[in-house]
């Protein structure tokens, strides 16, 4: 799809599924694999996809202004996982279902397993493994299983999460804050199909 009047280019020798979406500025490496039902969307920054990557089936990558998302080459992104606005480096393992949001970075060779979280702002050590569910928080991250809510907490609310992922301070209202949202993904009413 073109969105705000870019569309994505892919790599002759990458695959996209058919049934998989890639939406605005989206750029998909050589050799790279979007399997079914994945969705990458460019909404107002760039997305980028290594060579050799592979985007396994429903996973999402979304690209912000602030917060482009890159796929570094060699790179494994598990079934329904979630990357907003992030970084993930060469050789990385991003395992089924986890989440990774705007502002983290994924050193290289590192492994967030299934389910795993790496909160806004947090930089994960090249080589270093977010455990099944853990949460990561921090630059340098603080690696806590999620029992441990209070430690994760104090750590977290000083991330700001609202000002990085909506742009907005704690004393937005959520109907400001969805208002400002549904403006934003309102883009999409201009959204354009583009032949392969």
């Amino acid at each position: 799809m073109r969105h705000r009047g870019v569309e994505p280019s892919i790599d002759a020798t990458a695959y996209v599924a058919p049934s998989a979406v890639i939406v605005g500025d989206v750029r998909v490496g050589p050799g790279a694999r979007i399997l079914h039902g994945a969705v990458i969307t460019a909404e107002d920054g760039e997305v980028t996809v290594g060579e050799d990557a592979v985007v396994m089936e429903q996973a999402l990558i979304r690209g912000r202004a602030g917060h482009p998302a890159r796929v570094g080459a060699a790179v494994m992104i598990g079934p329904h996982t979630h990357i907003n606005g992030s970084t993930v480096e060469d050789e990385a393992f991003i395992a089924t279902g986890a989440s990774l949001f705007p502002g983290s970075r994924i050193g290289r060779g590192a492994e967030v397993r299934i389910n795993g979280v790496v909160q806004v702002n947090t930089v994960v050590a090249p080589g270093a493994v977010v455990p099944i569910g853990w949460v990561a928080v921090g630059a340098p991250a603080s690696i806590l299983p999620p029992e441990r809510h209070d430690e994760i907490w104090a750590i977290q609310r000083k991330l700001d999460f609202g000002g990085t992922v909506y742009g907005v301070g704690r004393e937005t209202s959520m109907r400001d804050l969805m208002r400002r949202q549904s403006e934003y993904y309102g883009a999409h009413r201009g959204d354009d199909l583009v032949e392969p």
